[in-house]
């Protein structure tokens, strides 16, 4: 799947499916991949985007660990904000994502599950920045308590 999370032993898509349709696996095919047409079916309904912190990165190290990632452009958020107008939160999953934002937007770095503001300059809207749990499966925390992190965030952003 060329898309995020395709690695079958993440677990956003499951937590995903746990909070939307309380199903684990509604996401997943029968030989063990995610379905990305479905998801993106399902990002588009519930108006639910995802992007990148970097917009050029180097990894350091052969792995998927963001320990070993260079950010060496980070994303254009200004340029994404314009084209999503209402956007009001932003989360992310990791500390180099949360540090990036973190840089962009001036604001301190969010513990996990917590949440800082920012007036974004071009359009003086109110941001709410959170860092979420690593949907990693290295992450050591049960996917439903993960799953219960999210849940909060999409209380508060109105689209539970």
């Amino acid at each position: 799947m060329e898309f995020y999370y395709p690695n079958k032993t993440n677990d956003f898509w499951r937590i995903m499916g746990l909070i939307f349709y309380s199903d684990l696996n509604r996401f997943r095919l029968s030989d063990g991949t995610f379905d990305e047409g479905e998801i993106r079916r399902f990002l588009n309904e519930k108006r639910i985007a995802l992007h990148d912190t970097g917009a050029a990165v180097r990894r350091l190290k052969d792995n998927a660990s963001d320990k070993f990632l260079e950010i060496v452009e980070p994303v254009n958020l200004g340029a994404l904000l314009k084209e999503m107008p209402d956007c009001r939160f932003i989360a992310t999953t990791g500390e180099k994502a949360a540090g990036v934002i973190s840089e962009i937007t001036s604001t301190p770095l969010p513990k996990i599950g917590e949440w800082v503001t920012a007036i974004w300059p071009e359009d003086g809207r109110e941001l709410h920045i959170t860092r979420m749990p690593s949907t990693s499966r290295a992450y050591p925390l049960a996917v439903e308590k993960k799953a219960e992190s999210y849940r909060r965030l999409f209380e508060e952003a109105g689209i539970l």
